[in-house]
């Protein structure tokens, strides 16, 4: 299941919250983001780690947020791994499958 981040203080709760958790950026508008999101849909239904995602046009400032606190350059769709409160993986565009999001949480 795919739920979806709203705001900063949420975003804050959940990462000190979940000990793992998977994190998608995503496009409405594009369709590179599309495919990744159908990708990460197929990740999310395995239910293994809690999986978020924000829409980009939606939640601008969570974006700016994340891509700043943690120093990890803005892209979309981008999906970013989070264990203990701190980013351990990352990947963008066509790197964005369910393979490669299932060896992240393995690795």
């Amino acid at each position: 299941m795919i739920n979806t981040l709203e705001s900063i203080e949420q975003f804050d709760e959940i990462i000190k919250k979940e000990s793992k958790v998977m994190i998608l950026k995503h496009s409405s508008t594009c369709p590179i983001s599309h495919a990744a999101f159908e990708e990460y849909g197929e990740f999310a239904g395995d239910d293994s780690i809690p999986a978020w995602m924000l829409i980009v046009q939606e939640s601008r400032p969570l974006s700016t947020h994340i891509a700043e606190t943690y120093g990890i350059k803005h892209e979309s769709p981008q999906a970013i791994l989070f264990a203990d409160g701190q980013p351990v993986w990352n990947a963008s565009h066509w790197k964005i499958t369910k393979k490669s999001l299932n060896e992240a949480i393995q690795g």
